[in-house]
């Protein structure tokens, strides 16, 4: 017994809704024709849109931790200029007497009666003899006419 295939009518085909969904040309179409042909699958939007958004936050956790280390930097260092500014007030206050140069080491020392003294003599060069309560802190005279504290008493 020999099986024979359905037969098709001939007067239902509609030839020219079919020339619509033809080509001449199949290689200059965009998009696959044939069964060997490279499989197109949708894109999952909202796949995409996670791993942007993801990215994105990344990016800008990334970029805001870098200016908010900037700025600690930046408020370390105004700490560093204001500490200077209150040395050198403290010190331009203090008796002395000669000239500091820039790029110097002296000494600023508390005497007896509670005035500040500013020397050329350290410290431990002073011997038994010392005009001074207390030792404050060696300084350097910079180009802006602030002091850097170098060494400060324990």
């Amino acid at each position: 017994m020999t099986k024979t295939g359905k037969k098709i009518d001939l007067d239902q085909i509609d030839l020219e809704k079919m020339s619509e969904m033809t080509t001449e040309n199949p290689g200059l179409i965009s998009f696959p024709h044939t069964v060997g042909g490279a499989m197109i699958k949708p894109e999952d939007k909202g796949r995409i849109k996670g791993r942007a958004v993801s990215a994105m936050h990344e990016q800008t956790e990334m970029q805001v931790k870098q200016i908010y280390d900037q700025m600690r930097l930046l408020a370390e260092q105004v700490k560093t200029i204001q500490q200077r500014v209150e040395v050198s007030e403290r010190i331009y206050m203090a008796k002395m007497s000669f000239e500091p140069l820039i790029g110097k080491t002296y000494h600023l020392y508390e005497r007896e009666d509670g005035t500040d003294l500013l020397s050329l003599i350290g410290p431990k060069e002073w011997g038994r003899s010392k005009p001074f309560k207390k030792f404050i802190s060696s300084v350097k005279l910079l180009a802006d006419h602030t002091w850097e504290v170098l060494e400060e008493a324990v």
